[in-house]
């Protein structure tokens, strides 16, 4: 499938832990040290990966959108099942020798999260890197916390169950940088309320999640957009200042105008699968 570049947005901030975060690498077996350590660096320093946020944002949207219509968002055990995989490559097969239609296939097969998301036939739109700590913001100020293993029987605590947990402390600052390109306005409508679900902390992190561990804040601060709108003129103009680095971020109207209006044509994309779904075949 031979991709032709249409549009780019992309999205810098920084995601602050607005309460300790646990994102672990499983039990150490250091002799000395935290139990259950936290994800680092090459440094040392905490790190936050990519594809947990993205895994989070996903995980969230899809609980939306099945609400609407399970069809929208299948069940991730799905997606690698050997049924489905037999369907895709009965797809490949079929138009071998047709690339648009191949990629016309494979995208009725797949629902809407993956579309934006990614799944193992086609890839994603979305890509978000890694979340390294803001250095000047960071002192190595690692928080330990005890804690035990309970016996559901008796409800006490199980003999030779104590552990630590090693947590990034609340207000801890990580940068943020996110980048979809070719997506369509209901996707970037889609993305757009995961970005939404960020800012206001609706999407906790990591480990402890019951327990209030991994409440974080998304504060954006320059979103970038272009839409070649199908004029070469507008691509050449978009390289040029690439290359002498005179992009200009939106404006914080335009770039509120554009999320209304990617919304707006999500919206409309879901009321009209809606009603086709209660339509439904005439007997």
């Amino acid at each position: 499938m031979f991709d032709v570049f249409k549009n780019r947005l992309e999205i810098t901030g920084t995601l602050t832990t607005v309460t300790a975060l646990h994102i672990g690498v499983g039990r150490s077996t250091e002799p000395i040290g935290s139990d259950l350590p936290v994800l680092k660096d090459a440094l040392g320093r905490p790190l936050i990966p990519g594809s947990s946020l993205k895994g989070a944002m996903r995980s969230r949207l899809e609980s939306f959108l099945r609400g609407i219509n399970p069809e929208l968002a299948r069940d991730p055990g799905e997606l690698t099942s050997s049924e489905q995989f037999q369907i895709i490559n009965q797809i490949k097969n079929d138009y071998k020798g047709d690339d648009a239609a191949l990629t016309q296939k494979l995208i009725e097969a797949t629902d809407w999260v993956s579309q934006v998301f990614g799944s193992p036939w086609l890839a994603g739109k979305v890509q978000i890197r890694d979340l390294p700590v803001v250095p000047e913001a960071w002192f190595g100020q690692y928080q330990e916390r005890d804690g035990v293993a309970i016996d559901r029987d008796t409800e006490t605590a199980a003999d030779g169950k104590l552990y630590d947990l090693q947590v990034v402390p609340a207000s801890t600052p990580f940068r943020f940088h996110a980048v979809v390109e070719n997506a369509e306005e209901w996707e970037l409508g889609l993305l757009a309320i995961g970005l939404h679900q960020l800012e206001t902390e609706q999407i906790p992190l990591g480990g402890g999640r019951s327990r209030g561990l991994g409440v974080v804040r998304l504060q954006i601060s320059a979103i970038y957009w272009f839409d070649s709108e199908g004029d070469p003129r507008r691509l050449l103009a978009y390289l040029q200042e690439l290359v002498a680095g005179s992009r200009q971020p939106l404006s914080p109207e335009q770039a509120a105008a554009l999320r209304q209006d990617w919304v707006e044509a999500l919206v409309a994309k879901l009321t009209t699968a809606s009603q086709r779904q209660s339509v439904g075949p005439r007997r």
